[in-house]
């Protein structure tokens, strides 16, 4: 049994330290960033989307729980937001705790998120998965879903002064 139900205020403070380690992992090791400013981006993303905690009337912060040794514990958790003009959601993360990995739990969460939109008229899901994130990209195309593109990036920083001189000779 796995139960997908609206994260409680006392876990938030877990789920946001969770969320601003591995995503300030992410921003640093893909964008380049330093830690402080990475960790900062990360804290501030999660602060404009729930800027009072796990409520909010665009995005979704969810629970998993799963029954383990005969009761409902939390196995991890899921944001996601609705866009009815496309009907459409789309998945900002998606993280099943270390010690319940490889049990099946994160492909029951997607399946039970997928039912559960169906039921509200809601067509497509949307994700995008870090380039290096191999376990999660497996999981999510053994759930059905396909890669749509790649994103890119190039940094542009301005020249230092020797190396624009030494360009112009």
């Amino acid at each position: 049994m796995l139960v997908l139900r609206e994260m409680h205020l006392r876990e938030y403070p877990a789920y946001r330290q969770y969320f601003i380690d591995d995503y300030s992992r992410e921003i640093a090791t893909n964008y380049g960033y330093s830690m402080e400013r990475a960790i900062n981006m990360a804290s501030e993303e999660l602060t404009r989307s729930f800027p009072q905690g796990p409520v909010s009337n665009q995005h979704d912060l969810l629970s998993i729980e799963a029954e383990h040794n005969n009761q409902l514990v939390l196995v991890g958790y899921l944001w996601h937001s609705k866009n009815s003009h496309e009907n459409s959601s789309y998945i900002y993360d998606f993280y099943i705790l270390d010690e319940y990995r490889g049990r099946g739990f994160g492909k029951l969460a997607i399946n039970k998120l997928e039912a559960q939109l169906q039921g509200e008229g809601i067509k497509q899901i949307k994700l995008r998965v870090a380039f290096d994130n191999k376990r999660a990209l497996q999981l999510y195309q053994s759930a059905g879903f396909i890669i749509t593109g790649h994103n890119m990036l190039k940094n542009i920083e301005p020249k230092s002064e020797s190396a624009v001189s030494e360009t112009t000779k």
